[in-house]
């Protein structure tokens, strides 16, 4: 039987003699070295990552990528975030106190600024932002169990630890929950608990001083719409869900300062004219009740004079009549009269009568008395 050579120009097939000592294995079932099934295996995945990453070359590289990174809706896009992220450093640097005070000499909190440029859209972006954000929060109260979603995270993410650390402590005599613990716990630092309490604080009492500004009228225009707002309030809150009424309190919130910031000139002029007008009705009033109270006085002095001479008239009738029955004689009823009109009433003392120089005075005319009386 002829046997077939391969020469050196012809293509190289692997030999399928299995005695032969070119091949990877024998007849008797060895294999391959760990060692050369290791560089195949990296082999493979060096050469999956040098595909991969020409194809994301080629792909970045791509006249269609290049033209949507360079592109004019790329550096809009590029403008409007940074334009963004710097009206959020705006917005975070707006906590400080303002130099402003309350009625009563207070400081105001630093959340007075904050809310004031957050709801004065000195920052439409970031106002925007967090206006949407509050809207889809209401939302997702409204329409999706969070209580649920959050107790079942629990549940799972305990469930899988526990499993796991059980798992790995029968079958490796190690759990695979203890091999992942980090080395030490993480722990809040110091600094960052007091600025955030000093954060909690200032926040609270934002509401504390705004509450007692409002119902002590520091500013009569804020309690008049706090009034008005609790009025329109309490008689929604019978129709109205309470995701509703949120979702139209955070509306008004948001945009009542912005339609008036739009309108200033008009509704600061309408605000004046309602001023002149209440003020010109109060100083009527005023007039009015003056007149009145005039009227009144002088209504009140003129029936005094008019009984005071009935009762004069009538004391002198009755003294005429008693002298003329010889019921008392003139000096007499003259006396009586002028007793009754307050002529002869003794004067009020001017000195208090319990004083030491008094009482003194008393016990020194006393004492010749009891010694007489002896």
């Amino acid at each position: 039987m002829a046997s077939f050579e391969q020469t050196p120009g012809q293509t190289q097939y692997p030999s399928l003699d299995p005695h032969a000592s070119s091949n990877g294995s024998t007849f008797d079932g060895s294999s391959d070295t760990a060692d050369q099934t290791a560089n195949r295996a990296g082999g493979m995945v060096e050469n999956a990552r040098i595909n991969a990453q020409s194809a994301m070359d080629n792909i970045k590289n791509s006249q269609t990528v290049q033209n949507l990174r360079d592109g004019p809706v790329a550096d809009k896009a590029r403008q409007q975030a940074a334009a963004t992220s710097s009206e959020f450093s705006n917005l975070a640097g707006a906590r400080q106190t303002p130099s402003g005070q309350t009625a009563t000499g207070q400081d105001l909190t630093k959340y007075h600024s904050f809310f004031y440029n957050l709801l004065s859209w000195e920052n439409p972006r970031a106002t925007a932002i967090s206006y949407v954000a509050i809207v889809l929060f209401i939302f997702a109260c409204r329409y999706l169990p969070l209580v649920r979603y959050g107790l079942r995270s629990t549940w799972m993410v305990l469930g899988v630890t526990a499993a796991a650390e059980i798992a790995g402590k029968m079958v490796f005599d190690q759990g695979f929950t203890s091999k992942i613990r980090p080395k030490k716990y993480y722990t809040i630092p110091r600094q960052t608990l007091e600025s955030t309490m000093d954060d909690v604080e200032h926040f609270i009492n934002f509401f504390v001083i705004e509450t007692q500004r409002i119902v002590f009228a520091e500013n009569v225009y804020k309690t008049v719409a706090a009034f008005a707002t609790a009025l329109v309030t309490y008689f929604l809150i019978k129709i109205t869900p309470a995701w509703g009424l949120a979702l139209v309190g955070a509306t008004v919130i948001y945009f009542a300062p912005l339609a008036y910031i739009q309108n200033k000139e008009l509704i600061d002029g309408h605000l004046q004219n309602a001023g002149n007008i209440i003020g010109q009705q109060t100083q009527q009033v005023r007039e009015i009740a003056s007149q009145q109270t005039n009227k009144a006085m002088e209504a009140s002095s003129n029936t005094l004079k008019t009984y005071s001479a009935r009762a004069s008239e009538m004391v002198g009738q009755t003294k005429q009549k008693a002298v003329e029955k010889n019921i008392l004689s003139p000096q007499t009823a003259d006396q009586t009269e002028q007793t009754i009109k307050g002529e002869n009433f003794p004067n009020a003392p001017k000195e208090d009568p319990r004083s030491p120089a008094n009482l003194q005075a008393q016990h020194g005319q006393a004492e010749p008395m009891l010694q007489s009386a002896q």
